[in-house]
C-alpha cells in the first residue's frame, strides 16, 4: 500500500502552526485539533519544522514558568523526516521505527500535502492482514 492510499482515506488537511506561536498557542492548537503533532510552516505548503506533545513535555520538565509563553520554534524538531505519496507503508513503518518518531509529514513537488501518523501506519497494515486473512478464509472454504 502507499502513501497516497492512506491520504485518500484520512484526507490531506495538515494541523499547522507558525514558528512564531507561542507554545501555550501550540497547546491549544494541539487540543482543538485532536493530534499528537503539528507541522511548523509559514502557512504556504513549506516546513520549517515539526513541534510534538512530546518536545512540549520535555520542555515542561525543566518547570520553568513561562515555557507556555516560549516561541514554538525554541523547542520544534527541525530536522523532519519526510515521505511522499508514492511511497509505501512498509518503508514510512520502518522510518518511524528506527527514528523512533510518530509523524511524517507528506511533501509533494516540495510542498506539504498530508502527514501520516504511526496510527494511520497500524491502521493500513491491520486492514492489510484483515484482507489476506479474508481472501485466506475464502480460499479454504471453497475447496
Amino acid at each position: 500500500m502507499l502513501v497516497s492510499a492512506i491520504l485518500e482515506t484520512k484526507g490531506d488537511v495538515v494541523a499547522t502552526v507558525q514558528r512564531t506561536a507561542t507554545l501555550g498557542d501550540a497547546v491549544s492548537d494541539l487540543v482543538r485539533h485532536r493530534v499528537g503533532a503539528l507541522v511548523v510552516s509559514p502557512g504556504d505548503g513549506t516546513i520549517d519544522g515539526i513541534v510534538s506533545e512530546r518536545d512540549i513535555v520535555r520542555c515542561l520538565s525543566e518547570l520553568r514558568a513561562d515555557v507556555l509563553d516560549q516561541p514554538v520554534f525554541t523547542v520544534m524538531s527541525s530536522s523532519v523526516h519526510l515521505c511522499a505519496p508514492g511511497d509505501t507503508v512498509d518503508s514510512i513503518m520502518n522510518l518511524m521505527t528506527e527514528q523512533r518518531i510518530r509523524h511524517v509529514p507528506v511533501v509533494s513537488d516540495g510542498l506539504l500535502c498530508g502527514i501520516i501518523s504511526i496510527g494511520d501506519v497500524v491502521k493500513s497494515r491491520m486492514g492489510e492482514l484483515e484482507k489476506d486473512r479474508d481472501e485466506l478464509m475464502e480460499y479454504i472454504t471453497a475447496r
